[in-house]
């Protein structure tokens, strides 16, 4: 899924979940790799495991030293990485422990072949974890972490957090009276470039669009794509019920449908139309169309359905629109497509976190302090000590994830050796400039 902040609490979850990349169409987090075989007929889909509910820590470790200057760089290594507290300081408890060492064993299966774009570790460097992982008991889970990893700050260390979650709609596999609306697969004239093929400067930047007379023109925005403009190009996996809850399950990229015969389906981001994402939360707030108490995701919902043409217009504003394809087993899966762990993954930016790597965050909210493993990535979760927790399917997720909006410091954790090797290598002119400290 993508996501991105309205600003505030004001529905982090929708403006967190698709919001535009400065470097091109947003990408939703939840961005899974080739589904596996279909399951039998019938077979059940499994909601995502659920992590500990965290309570108020006796201490926290103090938040660390302000930089003697604005720290500047397009990864963490160019930022300069400076050592935290020990592990141990951290105050992680049993319950955070077992659920993040769970989550690692998934991540190292990209851990250790991964190009790390963060600049900070090699997929050596996580083989020693990733081997005493295999093997440690969850018992013993809260030394784990100690025991193979040091922390780090990046940059500031400042964080801020929003949240996401995995909607429940209701939907048909048919289209059938009450549920009318489309939800489309890949479209067949949708053209995807990665713009790295023809200049090193633009690697990791792609656009979407569709031929016309030789030429890639813009492919239709969300208004003509509503309005019918690719019908009979683009396959139609279900059809949703509500038009609001399609278009926030679209914001969190991934989600489960329910069918009236009381079975599920999931569905996952295939692609996206190329076009740019507007928050609708913000685009409202502006306008003076939220209300006091209005400013979570639910508040917005109502708002929507309380205007004349059920919030249309307004959703039309955002001109992004995602295509969705049916998963099959564990799910949802994350952008190293692995399945994610609700209240446990966390979606960061994978120039300033090494994908699979645990992280820990302390925060103005209960709830999200604790440790995380970054499992995920969102096209508006940009910048260091940025972060998106996920908070698994169901109301209580839908209720946090909507008005998450956490501030405070954030640690990485790295394997032990690597915060001196880095330092080393920016002291003899190797890894960027050197670190503020």
């Amino acid at each position: 899924m993508t996501r991105l902040a309205l600003g505030g609490a004001l529905a982090a979850a929708l403006a967190l979940a698709g919001c535009v990349s400065p470097q091109g169409p947003p990408a939703p987090v939840s961005r899974p790799t080739t589904p596996t075989a279909p399951p039998a007929a019938g077979a059940p889909v499994s909601s995502p495991p659920l992590g500990p509910v965290r309570a108020p820590r006796v201490t926290l470790p103090p938040a660390p030293a302000p930089l003697a200057a604005p720290p500047a760089g397009a990864t963490a290594q160019q930022q300069g990485v400076r050592p935290g507290p020990a592990v141990t300081a951290l105050g992680i408890s049993d319950a955070e422990a077992r659920s993040a060492l769970a989550a690692f064993r998934i991540s190292c299966r990209s851990l250790v072949r991964r190009t790390d774009n963060s600049g900070l570790t090699r997929g050596a460097d996580w083989q020693p974890a990733c081997d005493a992982a295999a093997s440690w008991r969850d018992g013993d889970a809260i030394n784990f972490f100690p025991r193979y990893f040091e922390t780090a700050i990046v940059g500031e260390g400042k964080a801020f957090a929003t949240g996401y979650y995995e909607p429940e709609i209701k939907g048909s596999r048919t289209r059938r009276t009450g549920y009318e609306v489309p939800i489309y697969g890949r479209p067949d004239d949708l053209i995807e470039v990665d713009l790295g093929l023809f200049a090193d400067d633009l690697k990791g930047r792609r656009i979407r669009g569709q031929a016309k007379d030789g030429k890639l023109i813009r492919y239709p925005d969300r208004a003509a794509i509503v309005g019918g403009a690719i019908d009979g190009r683009a396959p139609v996996i279900a059809w949703a019920a509500d038009p609001i809850e399609f278009f926030f399950l679209q914001v969190q990229g991934s989600g489960l449908i329910d069918l009236p015969d009381g079975g599920r389906m999931r569905v996952g981001y295939d692609t996206q139309n190329g076009r740019e994402y507007t928050g609708i939360g913000a685009f409202m707030r502006d306008r003076g169309l939220l209300q006091p108490g209005q400013s979570s995701m639910q508040g917005i919902m109502a708002t929507l359905r309380a205007m004349p043409d059920g919030g249309a217009s307004i959703m039309n504003e955002n001109k992004s629109f995602v295509f969705f394809r049916e998963l099959f087993g564990p799910g949802p899966l994350g952008a190293l497509g692995l399945p994610v762990t609700g209240r446990t993954t966390v979606a960061a930016d994978p120039a300033f976190v090494p994908l699979g790597a645990p992280v820990f965050l302390a925060l103005d909210r209960v709830e999200a302090t604790g440790l995380w493993v970054a499992q995920d990535t969102g096209g508006a979760i940009k910048g260091a000590n940025r972060f998106d927790t996920f908070w698994g399917a169901g109301e209580d997720a839908r209720r946090i994830a909507g008005g998450m909006s956490g501030r405070g410091n954030a640690w990485l954790l790295l394997p032990k050796g690597s915060v001196a090797r880095l330092n080393a290598a920016t002291v003899t002119g190797n890894g960027g400039p050197t670190p503020r400290r």
